[in-house]
């Protein structure tokens, strides 16, 4: 299969980065596309997208803000036409489980007819370390709208290996893949081994979704922001994503990383450890 340069569109995010690098390590050709890159990639100005796709032969995309807002489906079949024009042969589609939205799009992705790899992802673990999360366990309580839903948190390095391999392989071409880590956990469960990593008191509250995002509207967080936060608490979080699913052994042949493993390493780094 002949590869040339692959556009990471995302390409500065949490996934979008961990892909470049392990391309690059590969010594494959990257173009890492976001608002900030020259050229530049921004998912409401369609004319940077033909600039940020020209010359590459397959693009590994992630969604901003997610997949579930009513204007992404229209989107993604805009951008795999966009991408067609642009001379991209496969496109592998950073997607969400159980998300109807996401559903939808991916829909529309299949249809323009471009090869394609649906990657379905489990929330990320990451989302404790590098996300909003982060500060919430630093000062010793998370508090968020969730109760006892188990959830399969999948490693974000895990899907960045799996993206590099869907990128390079050819038998991954026209597949959807379903990704979660190991084992289902609740996020108190999550909590209880960050603070047994961290060797730190963490507590963890389940508050009520609508005092969450009255709170956030609060803090300045924009109504297309807190209403996709609510979609995702209320809904998607709600028991139906709570299977383990095979996903990243089907195309790593390896089992996929525990969550203690990834909080003792992130732990050992001090994420968590109490700022000055």
């Amino acid at each position: 299969m002949q590869i040339s340069t692959i556009a990471i569109i995302g390409g500065l995010g949490k996934t979008g980065g961990r892909v470049a690098k392990h391309l690059k390590d590969r010594g494959i050709n990257v173009r890492a596309a976001s608002r900030s890159t020259t050229p530049s990639f921004d998912w409401q100005d369609r004319g940077t997208w033909h600039a940020a796709l020209k010359g590459s032969s397959a693009a590994y995309v992630t969604f901003q803000p997610d997949l579930a807002v009513a204007w992404a489906a229209e989107a993604i079949s805009a951008f795999a036409n966009t991408a067609v024009e642009a001379g991209v042969g496969h496109i592998v589609l950073l997607s969400g489980r159980g998300e109807d939205g996401a559903v939808l799009s991916e829909n529309e992705l299949k249809a323009v007819g471009v090869d394609y790899t649906v990657l379905r992802a489990s929330w990320f673990n990451q989302n404790f370390s590098e996300g909003a999360f982060v500060d919430g366990l630093r000062q010793g309580k998370l508090a968020l709208p969730v109760g006892d839903v188990p959830e399969p948190f999948v490693d974000a390095d895990d899907l960045a290996d799996v993206a590099v391999e869907a990128l390079t392989n050819p038998r991954h071409r026209n597949q959807t893949y379903e990704l979660t880590g190991p084992r289902s956990l609740s996020f108190r469960d999550a909590v209880s081994e960050i603070a047994a990593a961290s060797g730190r008191a963490i507590e963890y509250e389940t508050v009520p979704v609508d005092a969450f995002i009255t709170e956030l509207t609060a803090a300045g967080l924009p109504r297309e922001t807190t209403d996709l936060l609510h979609e995702l608490f209320s809904q998607v979080l709600d028991g139906r994503n709570s299977s383990v699913m095979d996903g990243v052994r089907q195309v790593l042949g390896r089992p996929p990383r525990d969550f203690s493993d990834y909080a003792h390493e992130a732990a050992a780094a001090g994420i968590w450890s109490i700022q000055p």
